[in-house]
């Protein structure tokens, strides 16, 4: 976990799209560990991004972009995905952001 706490009081855009970007790291590890490689991912399905947010913050879109880009480098067109960016009051651990994702594996 990159950041702890609430977007943008206590962690800037910047370092919550690199915690997001992190995140969806760690899924993607999680991914490769359950499909047997990344080479069996066929495309990246959807993510869901969850950003500790401040009352009125609502740019959780531009913190969801540090998972979604990842993903597009990596995978290419694959990577393309459906996403859901919303705010919430907490997260467990007290992260700043959390990244699901659901993916097709061959």
């Amino acid at each position: 976990m990159l950041a702890k706490g609430p977007v943008p009081s206590q962690v800037t855009l910047e370092i919550a799209a690199g915690a997001a970007r992190q995140a969806a790291l760690n899924g993607m590890a999680v991914l490769a560990d359950a499909a047997g490689g990344l080479d069996r991912v066929r495309k990246i399905v959807r993510v869901g991004v969850f950003v500790c947010s401040d009352a009125g913050f609502v740019d959780q879109p531009k913190v969801a972009n540090g998972a979604s880009e990842l993903l597009q480098q990596v995978f290419g067109e694959a990577g393309r995905h459906a996403r859901a960016a919303v705010g919430s009051i907490a997260l467990p651990l007290g992260a700043c952001v959390e990244v699901e994702l659901l993916a097709e594996v061959v």
